[in-house]
């Protein structure tokens, strides 16, 4: 994929993977065990994928792993994982018809988020949320290379 292997974007941006996991457990484990929205939202995975994008957009030039592309690799890996992760809780609720933080009126637009249109919402988001994540990455790698010369 752009030049690398799979396992080497999993690799160079292994502890943000990890930590979007932790936090997504954490979230849905709350939820299920009955803490309220407001506690819950403390824990955010678009925090961790704030600080992928920006931590990725530097690295990637400074530890010589490559330009754009591999930016956009990057971008798309966490992207991808965190939408997939939503989108299995979501499927979750449906099948235990057990709401969670995930399908809760708050995210899912005032309504019950427990159907296929969210999953599919979650699924195909991200991708799209990654070409725009990797525009503003893209930015911040830019300025990244001029002021390292």
């Amino acid at each position: 994929m752009f030049g690398k292997r799979l396992a080497d974007y999993i690799r160079f941006e292994g502890w943000i993977l990890l930590l979007l996991v932790a936090v997504f457990l954490v979230r849905l484990g709350l939820s299920l065990n009955g803490a309220s929205y407001s506690q819950i939202r403390w824990f955010s995975m678009n925090l961790v994928l704030l600080v992928g994008l920006v931590y990725c957009s530097v690295a990637v030039h400074v530890r010589k792993f490559g330009a754009y592309r591999q930016l956009f690799g990057l971008v798309l890996v966490q992207n991808v994982l965190s939408h997939m992760l939503i989108a299995l809780a979501i499927v979750l609720s449906m099948v235990t018809a057990r709401p969670n933080v995930f399908t809760a009126p708050e995210v899912s637009g005032g309504s019950d988020g427990a159907n296929v249109v969210h999953v599919l919402a979650h699924v195909i988001g991200g991708f799209i949320v990654s070409v725009f994540a990797w525009l503003l990455g893209s930015v911040i790698l830019f300025v990244t290379r001029k002021l390292s010369r």
